[in-house]
């Protein structure tokens, strides 16, 4: 449920580039996300650092598109954050006990260091390549294209990073319940 929350500021982009223009969109953009981290301030909800780091990039790239009238750094804001984020992930694996993934998921997953490991810069790597393909997206095809593809493609994407990563651990036997569970059924 909270994928398609975070969804909502990209899809009222595009609605809005589609009905009106880019600089309406990343206006509608800024307010979109203003209002999705203003809410769940309001109620409580805590707010992790993907969203932190989607709503600054979002609010100083959109905020230059607009003050300079440039569309090029509206297009950009999708490739910072996922650079970003493949930095925060990389940067785990040097600093610190434990890398960003195992210490976010790790209430819900119990696996072994090395996978961990290779989870970690897997999502690392798969956030540089979703940046690159961003940049590939923005300067060789039209904006109409570009916006389409922020809205599909970005999902398309991490749906795609969930299937691998689902199926590395069932290779992995990581997704086997326990025998002592298996036992008291």
């Amino acid at each position: 449920m909270n994928q398609l929350i975070d969804l909502m500021p990209v899809v009222l982009f595009a609605i809005v580039f589609f009905l009106a223009d880019i600089y309406y969109a990343t206006g509608a953009l800024i307010i979109g996300i203003t209002i999705q981290i203003t809410a769940m301030l309001l109620t409580g909800k805590s707010i992790n650092t993907q969203l932190k780091v989607t709503f600054w990039v979002s609010l100083i790239f959109g905020g230059m598109t607009l003050l300079l009238r440039d569309e090029t750094f509206i297009q950009w804001k999708p490739t910072v954050v996922n650079w970003l984020l493949a930095a925060t992930l990389l940067g785990s694996e040097f600093v610190g006990t434990q890398n960003v993934l195992k210490r976010i998921l790790s209430t819900q997953l119990e696996l072994e260091d090395d996978i961990w490991k290779v989870l970690n810069l897997g999502w690392s790597l798969g956030f540089f390549a979703a940046g690159t393909l961003n940049l590939v997206v923005a300067y060789n095809f039209s904006m109409e294209f570009w916006v389409g593809y922020k809205l599909v493609g970005g999902f398309g994407i991490t749906l795609l990073y969930v299937l691998l990563t689902i199926l590395y651990l069932n290779k992995k036997g990581a997704l086997s319940a326990p025998a002592s569970t298996l036992d008291s059924e």
